[in-house]
């Protein structure tokens, strides 16, 4: 009896549902002033969810651009695996459409011809078993933004450190 139970924990290990981050776009956040966060579907082929599974996506690069009315992701590397990808060509760097609501689409469009800003997408996760990606809405910092908020993160991180010596001695 107590046998079965194990398998059965055993099984419902490997079963638990996604929502784990695959990859993340860490300079975005340094170089932009990110705004309004959006989630996006994204298109994929089969041999491209078989790397993203296998941690090989990479968005430090990618940015997005609307063409026609739709939404396109440029730039994302998903490099491919060599058993996977024996039958067709694989462009690792190949534009991915981003799947959004056509009103989202629309306030997009809007706001980066309008006000100047980009969109930059920022993580690529799991929600359930589907590939998501978080763009967020963004306008570029200044060299003396990026500075400053350098100087905020260590004063920051000095005062930690301070609060921390002073609670230990006290």
């Amino acid at each position: 009896m107590a046998n079965n139970t194990n398998n059965k924990a055993g099984k419902d290990k490997g079963k638990g549902g996604g929502g784990g981050t695959i990859a993340q776009n860490k300079r975005a956040r340094h170089e932009y002033h990110l705004e309004e966060r959006f989630e996006a579907g994204l298109v994929l082929e089969g041999w491209e969810l078989k790397s993203i599974r296998a941690g090989r996506a990479n968005i430090t690069d990618a940015y997005a651009v609307v063409l026609h009315g739709e939404l396109f992701l440029i730039g994302a590397q998903i490099n491919p695996l060599i058993q996977a990808s024996t039958h067709v060509v694989a462009v690792e760097r190949r534009t991915r459409k981003l799947l959004l609501h056509k009103h989202e689409i629309d306030n997009l469009i809007g706001r980066i011809q309008r006000d100047g800003y980009t969109v930059v997408p920022t993580s690529l996760y799991w929600k359930g078993n589907k590939v998501k990606a978080e763009i967020h809405l963004a306008k570029g910092k200044q060299t003396h933004d990026k500075r400053d908020a350098s100087k905020e993160r260590d004063w920051a991180r000095e005062k930690q450190r301070v609060m921390r010596r002073h609670n230990r001695d006290a």
